[in-house]
């Protein structure tokens, strides 16, 4: 039995376009392939995405969202230091961006081709997570742990020297036997140099 317009949500929507896009790739995925495997009218779709650019900008922030939401946990967990939070962050930011890339590489795929459209997206997504290292870094400086005269500037430098670990860019290189090595290796380095 084919869904009621009355039950669709946006979050059905934006599950079924992940469908679509994993099925067609994001140059022949289409609304009306979305409404077709939603049972819908393409109009149904359209009353809750106005453009096919505001669907796929919506299915990219779904997706970078719930490696934000992942990571927000981590970072407003009151049981571990400062030093624990931000090398779990950075561990955890890094496996899932090697689960999304190995266990899921056509949507992978897809999603670095939907992150190029969407840039001010993509821009937000960069924001919270730098967002998140520097309230990590400045709860480590309140408490003496860390010392870094711009909590800020300093999860930016973090973001950007572990870039090699969760830019899609670089996913080719996640599954070289050495790379958790050189992984833990740069964490500590930047860890040592973070370090009161």
């Amino acid at each position: 039995m084919s869904p009621s317009p009355e039950i669709l949500t946006p979050e059905r929507i934006l599950e079924a376009t992940e469908d679509v896009l994993r099925r067609y790739g994001p140059t022949k995925a289409t609304v009306v392939d979305v409404a077709r495997a939603l049972g819908v009218s393409h109009g149904s779709v359209y009353r809750h995405f106005r453009t096919k650019a505001a669907l796929r900008e919506a299915v990219t922030a779904r997706w970078l969202g719930r490696t934000e939401e992942l990571l927000g946990e981590l970072s407003e967990e009151p049981a571990k230091t400062a030093e624990e939070k931000l090398r779990q962050w950075l561990a955890v930011l890094f496996e899932a961006k090697r689960h999304k890339a190995g266990d899921d590489p056509e949507l992978f795929a897809t999603y670095g081709v939907l992150i190029q459209e969407a840039s001010g997206v993509v821009d937000e997504h960069l924001l919270v997570l730098i967002g998140q290292l520097a309230a990590i870094i400045g709860e480590g400086v309140r408490s003496g742990q860390f010392a870094a005269r711009d909590p800020l500037a300093a999860a930016r430098a973090v973001f950007d020297a572990t870039a090699r670990f969760h830019d899609p860019v670089y996913a080719p290189q996640w599954e070289r036997p050495e790379i958790d090595d050189e992984f833990r290796a740069v964490c500590e380095l930047l860890l040592r140099g973070l370090r009161a």
